[in-house]
Order: C-alpha cells, then sequence, then structure tokens
C-alpha cells in the first residue's frame, strides 16, 4: 500500500525540517512548498493525500490557498489542516469556515499534528459500508463519495461527508457535539466543540439548495439532528 503523501506548505525553513523529519519517521512520504503560489501549482499538479498549510505565507496566504482549494471541483475534497500563530477563537473558526477541515495552533507538539493527519486521513477515506443511505430527498453513496439532494450533485468537503454519512446513518436521532465529536472526529482526538457548529454551518450551506427544507435540525440545548421537524 503507497504511503500517505503529506504536502507541508510552510515559510519557516527550521519548522519544515522538524515536519518533515517526523511525519517521515511515521511512514508519510512528505513534499513542501514555501508560498501560496506554489503550493497551489504543486496541488493542482498532483494533488497530496493531505495539506498542511501555514495561515501565514509570502505570494498568497493560506486561507486563499484554502479558499482556491474549496472552488476547485478536481481538488475540493482535499483534506486541508491549518497551522497558525493566531490563537483568538474568531481566527480559528476564520480559518475553519474557509474551508479547513482542521487547525493546530503553533507552537504544538509533532505527536498532537500526527494524531490530527491520521485522523483526518481515517476520515477523508471512502467508507468501507457500499450501502447506499437515502433521507427524504437526500442520498449518499458510501461507494462513490457522491452525495445528491434533489438530483443536484451536492460538494462536500471530506469532514462534512463523514458528518452527513453519520447523520443519515442514524436519522432523527439528536446527538450533542461531544456524542459528533466522538463519532467523526474520534475520541483520541482533542477539537473544541465550536468546530461541530462550523462543520454544520458548512453542511447546511451545502446540503440545503433555494426553497428546500433544512434537512438539518437543531435542538437547543441538545444538539443536532438529521430531522426535519421544527425544533
Amino acid at each position: 500500500m503507497a504511503k500517505p503523501r503529506i504536502l507541508i506548505v510552510e515559510d519557516e525553513a527550521p519548522l519544515v525540517t522538524l515536519l518533515r523529519y517526523n511525519l517521515e519517521k511515521q511512514g508519510f512520504q512528505v513534499d513542501e512548498a514555501s508560498n501560496g503560489t506554489d503550493a497551489l501549482a504543486k496541488i493542482s499538479h498532483d494533488p497530496p493525500d493531505l495539506v498542511l498549510l501555514d495561515w501565514m505565507l509570502p505570494t498568497l496566504s493560506g486561507i486563499e490557498v484554502c479558499r482556491h482549494i474549496r472552488r476547485r471541483p478536481s481538488i475540493r475534497n482535499l483534506p486541508v489542516i491549518m497551522l497558525t500563530a493566531r490563537a483568538e477563537d474568531q481566527d480559528a473558526v476564520r480559518g475553519l469556515e474557509t474551508g479547513a477541515d482542521d487547525y493546530i495552533t503553533k507552537p504544538f507538539s509533532p505527536e498532537a499534528l500526527i494524531a490530527r493527519i491520521r485522523a483526518l486521513l481515517r476520515r477523508s477515506g471512502i467508507a468501507k459500508a457500499k450501502t447506499k443511505l437515502v433521507f427524504h430527498d437526500l442520498e449518499l453513496d458510501p461507494a462513490t463519495h457522491r452525495v445528491m439532494r434533489n438530483g443536484r450533485l451536492l460538494n462536500l468537503g471530506p469532514t462534512e461527508f463523514r458528518l452527513l454519512e453519520f447523520f443519515l446513518r442514524h436519522p432523527e436521532r439528536v446527538f450533542s457535539r461531544e456524542d459528533v465529536l466522538a463519532a467523526v472526529w474520534g475520541r483520541d482526538i482533542h477539537v473544541e466543540p465550536r468546530t461541530v457548529d462550523v462543520h454544520i454551518r458548512r453542511l447546511r450551506k451545502a446540503v440545503n439548495g433555494p426553497n428546500e427544507m433544512d434537512l438539518i435540525r437543531t435542538v437547543r440545548a441538545a444538539g443536532y439532528a438529521l430531522d426535519p421537524k421544527v425544533a
């Protein structure tokens, strides 16, 4: 089996050296880019399995690179982890809303980052179950990784796909944010509960077209459910 390939997009050479050493030690292939323009060129030519993307970069910022990735159909589902020295909550949320699947704040331990990488690669892989999942006019095919609503192909990032798959396997059940974190991100990964809210908003935006019923119900003080009933 081919080793997963990670693209490090970072302009701090010592950090790149540290990341490369630890990733290769754990069995990953590593490529690197020191600015946003080179990163997009490499991603477009030969997409990696996952991108480690620094927030502050020459030529194009990490936020701009992430926007470009999510706008291009051929690479839209590429997993992205944002590396940031910006610890403020609004900056972390902004990174997630731009399209990042996860973020980690500098300084961080290589072990923590590698755990995040492995979890995201697991989430973004094609699900083992091959049976199509259907709820109302929404259909998800784990085998082809396609999601349709009313015959319309939906473009979901890997985390939103995994999140929707989880809800489709348990329709009309209410799950707390902690339940969702454990099921979708894994119990061994520390992720802030607000991350769920960001991804739910992104999922709603992708799933609900104009004049379509909102299939994702927010239950006050309880959590979320795939259920068109009014809370």
